[in-house]
């Protein structure tokens, strides 16, 4: 008797420890709490018809020039999380990214799916050191693989003076899954309103769906009234809103 209350002791114990373990590797503090600490944006409030397109996973050697093109044409800026590996494979890209005025932003090295805080961030900085070494720039924006986070790496990942930069929650194009194109005009089209940040993919796979898309939503925008800015950008109007605020107050 005394051997199964000392066996369901333990299993308690054992189940009490698995939960924190798992509580304490989960981001809890909620969105609330990282916008206003100003450690993550997905999004700012703002009458101004602006926009940031950001682009994950790239560079690539056809699309994402492709791309390039396209922004060129409509006098659009863009922010580029880019992929270490990636822009060892195609530094002319990159280097074309920085010259024709885009944000180059971190989004690791090898885009791993599981990995440890101290391991994330080294592969921060081998990007980092990647991009640099291309165009004498260090970026200071970082985007989570998938959009994954917790809250020791966003704390560490603050502490190394960068911002985590996710996206709109209502402008996930899911380009990546090869939706039709018509379907990543019509999630971008139908959603957008001023201080958005929607997610594209210019790399990982097959981006033609993209491009595609990219023909028809950035004129339609344009015609709508929207300007096309980098997060960075988008960042210096969220302060101005705020400002005004605090002012009126």
């Amino acid at each position: 008797m005394k051997s199964k209350y000392i066996f369901v002791f333990t299993i308690c114990i054992l189940f009490v420890s698995f939960f924190f373990l798992i509580k304490s590797t989960l981001a809890d503090k909620g969105r609330k709490y990282y916008e206003e600490a100003g450690y993550i944006v997905w999004d700012i409030k703002t009458k101004k018809k602006i926009v940031a397109l950001t682009f994950d996973d790239g560079p690539h050697p056809t699309y994402t020039a492709e791309i390039l093109d396209l922004l060129s044409k409509y006098d659009a800026k863009a922010t580029f999380f880019i992929l270490g590996k990636n822009a060892e494979k195609s530094p002319q890209v990159v280097l074309r990214m920085y010259e024709e005025g885009h944000e180059l932003a971190n989004h690791t090295y090898t885009h791993p799916l599981k990995g440890s805080v101290s391991q994330i961030l080294k592969e921060i900085k081998k990007t980092n050191e990647t991009i640099y070494s291309i165009t004498g720039f260090t970026p200071t924006l970082f985007r989570p693989v998938e959009g994954r986070y917790t809250d020791g790496l966003v704390n560490e990942v603050v502490k190394e003076g960068y911002k985590v930069v996710m996206w709109s929650w209502h402008q996930d194009t899911r380009d990546w899954d090869d939706p039709g194109v018509n379907k990543i005009v019509n999630t971008v089209l139908k959603g957008t309103k001023p201080g958005d940040v929607i997610l594209f993919h210019d790399g990982g796979s097959d981006r033609k769906q993209t491009v595609k898309a990219l023909e028809k939503i950035l004129p339609e925008l344009q015609k709508k009234g929207y300007k096309f800015v980098t997060i960075s950008e988008l960042l210096k109007e969220q302060e101005m809103v705020k400002k005004e605020i605090k002012g009126k107050k």
